[in-house]
């Protein structure tokens, strides 16, 4: 994968990171950048370092040439007027308080096993890593784009002048725009890796060429240009079959020749309707199992086998044993929070050896272990990757900064000397670089192709064990090392599932780094909503955000009310609204993700969790709203969404929301965060058939918390 990745493009001004792919850093010195052809006004270079920022200085097409040890590659950099530079959202991060985070928020194991289900409520006080406010005030025009490919015949059919075009038409949205639709153009640019024998058409919004002139493969991207510019989109052929091919196998036949068709961008269709439940896996097991013995740091059997040394079952063994709870409560993915060796469980975030899973959770054959036993049973299992920093535990910072254990602020002095030195970003006082203040890790130096290295090596060891990555901190890497990982996982599996943490969401991050994004923005809303302080209307709004900021239409958001960086939901909001807000998870348009204990009760962010006293009646409420969610066709991911008339007469209107599901004969669904019940007039004609519940008044339903009602 030595060619550095498909075309760029940005705006006049944006860094754009140009770094080799695959690299080999012991050759660093074969690798470099030439701008070898700019617009006419350019004056702009690259430096001669491997890894090297590249900023446009002129609007248009610049060619790039990359030189590695074995080849030499182009790349094309498409910048855009600065004044096409897409708005910027005033989207603010929120996090759990007021305050950003402290430096002891990744870093201090809680151990107060009291604030459980029947315990003290937590305050909500506690930094993570944080909910985007909704920002009802800014109003980017971005349009939206996607591809289609079609065939077109140009000869006779049957004939010896059988012949035909590939057509790739672009479907582009303005509407979301605040002044209404506007003049929008497309731009295609074909990828620098891929051979095409005659020149393209370009009109009208679609891209022709003829299908001999394709090679064995073809990369088409494009950019729908308006007040600003769209997040590109990308169509794969590949040639196959040949003479003696067989048609079924092709997704494309254009005159004699065969194609698969691909659009790399588009995420994968399982994770769409797919229910995701995120496993801290150190307090997974609950009270219970503490009390009997269970693994700890202290305790881990030295080999690392399935056993602590006083034969209790391992962390992993434990999760293991509720994997049938999960399957009946309707959970296809199982997301555990980090399980490679580090220095400050229990959340496991500041890694010490990316290539060791954590003894005191049962090591590495208790984790293939848990992963075949969730396979058995259709689950899914995502891992944990933390890329951004490693612990200042690492032998490698210890080795680069000072020796020692305690390597805390001021604990220690670089050493340039050491080989590993250059592995870590540092500040001008000496100390390394990190975010929010956090003492127990350093930020890697991605400018240095031996970190490169070691993070691709750690990613091929567990991407060939899990079917997804939740990639921490997504914000905080280069995306052009995220597209490289993107590009590399996705040509050994396709379905592979790239889930990014970022808060706000970035609408760049749909074009080849990650397929489902954290909707940080409408989990924000739901608190708000649940906590009385915004309308539950509003919480549509958050959910409208998502085209508005330029997400094109195929993206997939991951909707949650809470996880291991957040109070939880119940106890900021109390039973009635969670009731409510758990119709939402179910029902609006995203792959729910419920956080472990969330379906219990648990008060507790990162508690042992209460099984014991878990609140059955809450865990059926989410049993028979998740079910819905995988019966009904109108509430699958790419099911329409839409506002309906409705009228609370009797209740608060600020505590409720009705929208429909579906096209025809889809769903209404009515949601009410409030403690008391409220009577709701409906427009749109319903059946009394509550499929969660009692029957209700059509036209004039009562709403506990949640009614959802076929339409009529």
């Amino acid at each position: 994968m030595e060619h550095p990745g498909p075309p760029r493009f940005a705006a006049v001004g944006d860094e754009i990171e140009l770094a080799p792919r695959d690299p080999d850093p012991a050759a660093a010195a074969a690798y470099g950048w030439t701008v070898v052809d700019a617009p006419a006004p350019s004056q702009a270079t690259v430096g001669d370092e491997p890894v090297v920022q590249f900023e446009p200085d002129a609007p248009g097409r610049y060619r790039v040439r990359h030189e590695t040890p074995d080849e030499r590659y182009h790349l094309t950099v498409r910048a855009f007027g600065a004044d096409r530079q897409p708005g910027e959202t005033e989207t603010r991060q929120q996090y759990s308080g007021t305050e950003p985070p402290t430096a002891t928020d990744h870093t201090v194991a809680e151990t107060d096993a009291t604030r459980a289900a029947t315990g003290a409520p937590q305050a909500d006080d506690d930094p993570g890593s944080g909910l985007a406010r909704l920002d009802a005030e800014a109003t980017p025009e971005r349009p939206l784009l996607d591809l289609e490919v079609e065939a077109e015949a140009t000869g006779e059919s049957g004939g010896t002048d059988e012949s035909g075009e590939i057509v790739i038409r672009a479907r582009v949205d303005d509407t979301g725009a605040a002044s209404g639709p506007v003049d929008t153009t497309v731009e295609f640019v074909v990828d620098d890796r891929d051979r095409l024998d005659a020149e393209p058409v370009v009109d009208d919004g679609a891209f022709r060429v003829d299908a001999d002139a394709v090679g064995e493969r073809l990369r088409v991207h494009a950019v729908a240009v308006a007040d600003s510019y769209s997040v590109p989109a990308q169509v794969d052929l590949r040639r196959t079959g040949g003479a003696g091919g067989v048609e079924a196998a092709a997704d494309l036949t254009v005159g004699g020749a065969l194609f698969t068709v691909n659009y790399p961008y588009h995420p994968p269709e399982w994770p769409l309707d797919a229910v995701v439940y995120e496993v801290y896996v150190r307090t997974f097991a609950g009270d219970e199992a503490a009390a009997a013995g269970e693994s700890t740091p202290e305790t881990a059997a030295a080999d690392g086998e399935s056993t602590t040394t006083d034969g209790e079952p391992t962390a992993f063994d434990r999760i293991r044993e509720r994997l049938d709870h999960l399957v009946d409560l309707g959970v296809d993915v199982l997301w555990l929070t980090p399980v490679l060796e580090n220095d400050h469980a229990p959340h496991g975030y500041n890694i010490t050896d990316f290539f060791e899973i954590a003894a005191d959770l049962g090591g590495r054959a208790a984790y293939e272990r848990l992963i075949d036993a969730a396979h058995d049973r259709g689950l899914r299992v995502v891992f944990d990757l933390v890329l951004n920093h490693s612990a200042r535990a690492h032998p490698y910072f210890l080795d680069a900064y000072g020796e020692g254990t305690d390597v805390g602020v001021g604990q220690g002095s670089p050493n340039p000397e050491s080989d590993y030195h250059d592995w870590y970003d540092w500040r001008a006082d000496g100390e390394p670089e990190t975010y929010f203040e956090w003492e127990h890790i350093a930020n890697f130096d991605f400018d240095t192709l031996a970190v490169r290295r070691h993070l691709l090596d750690a990613v091929e060891e567990w991407a060939s064990l899990v079917d997804g990555f939740r990639c921490d901190m997504a914000w905080a890497v280069p995306n052009g090392f995220w597209r490289e990982i993107h590009d590399g996982l996705k040509a050994d599996d396709e379905q592979f599932w790239l889930l990014d943490e970022t808060i706000p969401y970035i609408p760049e991050f749909q074009a080849g780094l990650f397929d489902t994004h954290f909707d940080s923005t409408t989990a924000f809303q739901l608190r708000e909503v649940g906590a009385g302080d915004a309308p539950a209307p509003s919480v549509l709004d958050a959910v409208a955000e998502r085209r508005r900021i330029g997400f094109p239409e195929y993206s997939s958001f991951m909707l949650y009310l809470e996880n291991h960086d957040e109070s939880r939901y119940i106890q900021k909001c109390g039973r009635p609204a969670t009731l409510a807000a758990a119709g939402a998870l179910a029902t609006l348009p995203g792959t729910p993700m419920l956080y472990a204990g969330q379906e219990i009760g648990q008060l507790g962010r990162r508690d042992a969790l209460a099984w014991a006293e878990a609140d059955e009646a809450l865990t059926e409420h989410y049993r028979r709203l998740l079910a819905l969610r995988h019966d009904e066709p109108a509430l699958r991911a790419d099911a329409r969404l839409d506002r309906v008339e409705y009228t609370v007469t009797d209740g608060d209107p600020d505590r409720v929301v009705a929208y429909a599901r579906g096209e025809g004969d889809g769903l209404v669904v009515v949601l009410n965060f409030g403690e008391e019940p409220a009577t709701v007039d409906l427009a749109p004609p319903v059946t009394a058939d509550n499929l969660v519940g009692a029957p209700v008044d059509p036209a004039r339903p009562t709403v506990d918390s949640v009614v959802v009602l076929p339409r009529r």
